[in-house]
C-alpha cells in the first residue's frame, strides 16, 4: 500500500511541476512576437489560457501593459501543489 502513495505523490508532484514549467514557458514567449500558427505557441496557449482568462476576470492583473496572471498562478500552483502533496504525506503515513 506504501507504493500506492508513493506513486500517487510522484505522479501529482509531476504533474504539477509539468504544468508550471508550461505556464512558465508561455510567459517567456509571451515576450517576444511569437507565430501565433506555431503549434508549440498554440499548445502553450491552449493549455494556459483557459486558466488565466479565469484569474483575470476575477483579479485585474494587468498593469502598464504587463500581465500579472502567469506570476499568480504559479505561485498558486505552489501552494496547492504543497497542500496536496501534504496531504497525501499524512494519509500514507496514517496507514
Amino acid at each position: 500500500m506504501q507504493v500506492l502513495w508513493s506513486a500517487l505523490y510522484q505522479v501529482v508532484s509531476l504533474v504539477f511541476q509539468i504544468y508550471i514549467f508550461i505556464v512558465i514557458a508561455r510567459a517567456l514567449v509571451s515576450w517576444v512576437n511569437p507565430d501565433p500558427y506555431n503549434p508549440i505557441v498554440r499548445f502553450l496557449y491552449n493549455v494556459t489560457e483557459p486558466v488565466l482568462a479565469r484569474m483575470r476576470r476575477i483579479l485585474p492583473l494587468q498593469f502598464g501593459g504587463f500581465d500579472l496572471s502567469p506570476i499568480v498562478l504559479l505561485v498558486l500552483l505552489s501552494v496547492v501543489e504543497q497542500l496536496l502533496l501534504k496531504i497525501i504525506w499524512q494519509l500514507s503515513a496514517g496507514l
